[in-house]
């Protein structure tokens, strides 16, 4: 008996678990998020619905928003003035197998009977095919991925777990909104009827994509079918790396998320979060800063952090080492005042000495105020060294030429900044300050110009210690 469970466990592992993590992980043969400037898609799963999938077009509607169902056959069957209401709309359609049950439990052939015979039903009401799957659950098998050339299997970047009502509209709109970003691939909601779901949770997705929807017009995005996202992404620089390095860049973003939670990483601005931070003590060697101050060890310091992904997607769309510059630039200018604003309304932050973050660069962070400092040798300094270069083939439009071509100068540095010194370029008070009620004066201009040469602007790496 004993020998038997375990060949089960070997078999189903082979046939569907490594398979679903190898997709999910690395997006191998799959379609998961996208690469738009201003675009993001909204699918839903598991309708059509009567009672919510009519309330949701009214609400996409409204918004000019455009999205992609993925229908269960027998509810598609059951509701076929639906499916042509969503098709006529402009909504893109697609299958998430007859009835909602895992490919896990079904031998290939099953799921094969499944796919057509939705596919048949959206054909027979509105005269088309849809080319576009999503496995319920997102639970693919290793046939389901030999499949590619029958079906674009479409997976998600983020999900939110809508399906349960005790999550409420407000954290669930809390949820969206932190990750209402372009390229991504929401799952949502617009039936309650599946196994583990509640049956009144769409009203709290209605509730709270109205609110995301109102937010995505204000900074300028717009809600896309999964369709034309891919025909995006397929234009793509992406698709120009190599699936090893594709494979590489998975595990640093992956790693990354992993890193923001255990060091317990804040974002400065959530609706932009290109820089984030963390206070910490430094541990280093005695430094002397810029305003003559000492930096000694057990001081506290505000450790700054680049996003990776959006570090990642500077890189890929510059066509030069100048255009990058100039991306990392306008992007730290914008930045910097919004951390300046953070440190002036904390207590805890402002009791910080300075500003810490590593960087692989020669020239660049001095026209902010920063110094640069040699980091001492050991470990940390070979170690860090070893990971920016690895980061910078990856990032940089130049790739691994770049490191051949000036190895010897891409060596990490100390950047560091007196807390105070950014505070007084921004124009802010220490919140202890009573003055710091006092209303907010406009940024000056010392808070430095890109009018300044690029000539000689060294790539500004990633100010990065994970």
């Amino acid at each position: 008996m004993q020998t038997l469970l375990l060949w089960l466990f070997y078999i189903s592992s082979f046939y569907a678990f490594i398979p679903g993590m190898i997709s999910r992980i690395f997006g191998y043969r799959v379609f998961r998020k996208g690469t738009g400037r201003n675009e993001f898609a909204l699918t839903f799963d598991d309708g059509p619905d009567p009672r919510f999938t009519p309330l949701l077009l009214d609400l996409l509607k409204k918004y000019d928003a455009k999205a992609t169902f993925f229908v269960v056959g027998s509810n598609a069957e059951r509701y076929p003035d639906l499916i042509r209401r969503i098709h006529e709309e402009g909504h893109l359609i697609g299958i998430h197998n007859y009835v909602h049950k895992t490919n896990w439990l079904m031998r290939p052939a099953t799921v094969r009977r499944q796919i057509q015979r939705t596919n048949d039903i959206i054909y027979n009401i509105i005269g088309e095919r849809s080319t576009y799957y999503r496995p319920p659950w997102g639970i693919v098998n290793l046939f389901d991925i030999s499949k590619r050339r029958q079906v674009e299997i479409v997976l998600w970047s983020v999900m939110f777990g809508d399906w349960r009502e005790k999550l409420g509209a407000q954290r669930l709109t809390e949820k969206m909104l932190a990750r209402l970003n372009p390229g991504e691939v929401m799952l949502l909601h617009d039936s309650g009827t599946t196994l583990g779901a509640d049956p009144d949770a769409p009203e709290n997705m209605l509730v709270a994509l109205e609110l995301t929807l109102q937010e995505a017009q204000r900074r300028g995005l717009r809600s896309i079918r999964v369709d034309d996202m891919i025909k995006m992404a397929e234009k793509s620089p992406i698709r120009r790396l190599s699936f090893g390095k594709r494979v590489l860049v998975g595990l640093w973003l992956a790693w990354e998320q992993v890193f923001q939670v255990m060091f317990q990483i804040k974002t400065i601005n959530p609706a932009d979060p290109f820089m984030h931070y963390r206070m910490r003590k430094y541990q280093g060697e005695p430094v002397e800063l810029g305003d003559g101050t000492l930096l000694s060890k057990g001081d506290k310091v505000i450790e700054l952090h680049i996003d990776n992904r959006q570090l990642f997607e500077l890189g890929i769309h510059s066509r030069s080492s100048a255009q990058l510059a100039i991306r990392m630039i306008r992007r730290m200018e914008k930045g910097l005042p919004m951390l300046a604003e953070v440190i002036a309304e904390d207590v805890n932050l402002a009791q910080a000495k300075a500003l810490y973050g590593v960087s692989m660069i020669n020239r660049g962070p001095e026209k902010f105020g920063f110094s640069v400092h040699d980091l001492p040798d050991g470990i940390f300094a070979r170690s860090t060294k070893f990971y920016l270069k690895i980061l910078l083939s990856v990032i940089h439009p130049d790739g691994g030429a770049r490191l051949k071509e000036r190895s010897e100068v891409l060596v990490p540095k100390l950047i560091l900044m007196p807390v105070s010194e950014l505070l007084k370029k921004m124009n802010k008070q220490l919140p202890h300050d009573e003055r710091s009620v006092r209303k907010r004066k406009p940024q000056q201009e010392e808070a430095l110009s890109l009018n300044d040469s690029l000539t000689e602007v060294e790539l500004p790496g990633a100010t990065v210690t994970n």
